[in-house]
C-alpha cells in the first residue's frame, strides 16, 4: 500500500481472506469475517467482506474445507480463510481439485498457497508468489538487538517513559467502546477511506470475534485511554497480525511500535517461530508502510502460490494474467503515481495524517 499516516495508523485492509492476490487495498486488517455460512459438498453461501462490503457467495465443502468463489466473468476459488487454517489447507491438490471438479461451484480456476515454514515448491502446478513480513522468532532480545534499527527502539523506549502501558485485553465493554473511538477518530487512513469509520459497538464486537480459541487481543493505554490495539491469531506454530491500529492523536507517544514488540514477547512465550503481518510488499515495494515494517524486523519471504486451471475459460485467462486484477497490468511507475494522487486526494478530505515513526 502506500499510506500517508503510517506509523500509528497502520491498519492492512484484511477484510477478505478468500486469499485471491491482493491488488493496492484488497488484502488486509480486520479479519476476515464468516457473519454466518452453510457450505456442503452440493453447495452453499458464506459470508465474507470485501472491501468493507458483506458479501454472500457461493461456497461448499470440500475434502473438510470450506471453499468459496468470488468473481463474476473469472470465478477464482480458494480455501475460506485459508491462512489461518491450522495444517495443510490443501494436503491432496490432485484429490482436491477432483472433488472440486465434481461440485457445483462452477470454479475456473483455483488457488493455494504453500504455508509458513513450508518456502520450496512441492507442486508442478503454474505458480507465483506470495510475500509475507516476517519475524523469525529466537528471543526477544535477538529482536531488540539484531532484527530492529535504533529508531525502532527508541520509539518503545519513549512510549514507556511517557506512560503507555501494553497489557494483555479481553474483547469486552470498555475494549469494544476503546475500539470505536479509534476507528471514528478519522474517516481516512493510509491515503484513502477508512472503511470502519463511525462503525457502532456491536459491529466492532463481532467483527473483531472471529477466532476466539486461537486469538488475542494486545491494549495500548495511556493513562484510562486506550490508545492502540493488536489483534494476532495463532496457526500452528506461527502468529498472524490481523489489526493494529491507533490514535493518530498520540503518535507521539508511539504506542504501535510498543504493540509490536509486545507481540514479539508473546510469541517468544509461547514457542511460536513466526510473527506475520500480511504481505510485505503491495504495489509500491518504496510505501511508507513497507519500510516501517523493515525497521521493525519484519523480512520479507516468498511462499509459492499455485493457480490451477479448472475450466476452459480458466486456462485462457490464466496464460492471458487475467487472474491477477486490472491493478497487476499497470506498470508501477503509473500505478505508484495513481496511489500519491488518491492519497493527496483523500488527505486534503482529512488533515489528520502523519509521517512513518
Amino acid at each position: 500500500m502506500n499510506p500517508t499516516a503510517a506509523g500509528p495508523v497502520h491498519q492492512e485492509e484484511r477484510e477478505s481472506h478468500v486469499t485471491m492476490p491482493p491488488s493496492e487495498g484488497e488484502a488486509s486488517s480486520a479479519q476476515g469475517i464468516a457473519m454466518g455460512s452453510s457450505a456442503s459438498a452440493s453447495g452453499g453461501h458464506t459470508d465474507i467482506r470485501v472491501k468493507g462490503r458483506a458479501l454472500s457467495v457461493r461456497s461448499a465443502r470440500i475434502e473438510g474445507r470450506t471453499v468459496v468463489v468470488t468473481g463474476t466473468w473469472l470465478r477464482m476459488a480458494a480455501v475460506y480463510d485459508e491462512e489461518f487454517v491450522e495444517g495443510e489447507p490443501v494436503p491432496d491438490p490432485e484429490a482436491f481439485l477432483a472433488a472440486l471438479t465434481r461440485s457445483r461451484l462452477s470454479a475456473d480456476i483455483f488457488t493455494f498457497a504453500q504455508k509458513l515454514p513450508d518456502v520450496t515448491p512441492r507442486y508442478g502446478y503454474y505458480r507465483e508468489w506470495d510475500n509475507p513480513a516476517v519475524i523469525p522468532i529466537t528471543t526477544f532480545s535477538n529482536w531488540w538487538d539484531h532484527q530492529v534499527e535504533s529508531s525502532v527502539r527508541r520509539a518503545v523506549r519513549k512510549a514507556t517513559k511517557v506512560g503507555v502501558v501494553v497489557e494483555p485485553a479481553e474483547l469486552n465493554e470498555a475494549f469494544v467502546k476503546g475500539i470505536v473511538d479509534i476507528y471514528g477518530e478519522t474517516p481516512v487512513r493510509q491515503g484513502k477511506a477508512f472503511w470502519h469509520y463511525q462503525k457502532d459497538a456491536e459491529a466492532v464486537r463481532t467483527e473483531n470475534a472471529t477466532y476466539p480459541e486461537r486469538s488475542a487481543f494486545l491494549g495500548a493505554y495511556h493513562k484510562d485511554e486506550l490508545v492502540g490495539f493488536l489483534k494476532i491469531i495463532y496457526v500452528d506454530k506461527t502468529a498472524s497480525i490481523v489489526q493494529i491500529l491507533s490514535k493518530m492523536k498520540h503518535f507521539d507517544k508511539r504506542p504501535t511500535n510498543a504493540l509490536i514488540a509486545k507481540a514479539v514477547e508473546l510469541c517468544e512465550q509461547k514457542g511460536l517461530s513466526h510473527l506475520v503481518y500480511c504481505s510485505y510488499v503491495y504495489n509500491d515495494p518504496n510505501s511508507s508502510l513497507t519500510e516501517f515494517k523493515r525497521r521493525n524486523g519484519f523480512e520479507q519471504l516468498r511462499l509459492p502460490r499455485y493457480y490451477v486451471p479448472v475450466t476452459l475459460k480458466g486456462r485462457i485467462a490464466l496464460k492471458l494474467a487475467l487472474h491477477r486484477g486490472l491493478a497487476r497490468h499497470i506498470p508501477t511507475a503509473l500505478l505508484v503515481k495513481l496511489l500519491k494522487m488518491r492519497s493527496l486526494w483523500y488527505s486534503r478530505r482529512s488533515p489528520i495524517t502523519k509521517a512513518t515513526a
